[in-house]
């Protein structure tokens, strides 16, 4: 027969230690694929700049692609942050 007891206390100890830096790794991947999204979608923000002209439509495309950017390397750098403070836990 087998002793579940045993199995129990195995998975108490080793789940933890799996789980945590699992968690660590998934922060980093998702900041690195935020900040990643938001590094490729600059030089179309950049070229938005450039062809700023004034007009309503030029304002939403400049206002639009910055905002994509700098939301994308925002949700990139907390992330970051986020694994850094479960590592210190």
């Amino acid at each position: 027969m087998i002793d579940i007891s045993k199995g129990r206390k195995f998975v108490k100890h080793v789940v933890p230690g799996i789980i945590k830096p699992a968690h660590i790794l998934w922060n980093e991947v998702i900041g690195f694929l935020f900040i990643c999204i938001g590094v490729l979608a600059s030089p179309s923000a950049i070229r938005n700049i450039r062809n700023f002209d004034g007009d309503p439509k030029s304002i939403f495309r400049v206002g639009l692609s910055l905002s994509f950017v700098l939301i994308m390397i925002a949700f990139g750098t907390s992330s970051f942050l986020k694994a850094r403070r479960i590592a210190r836990k």
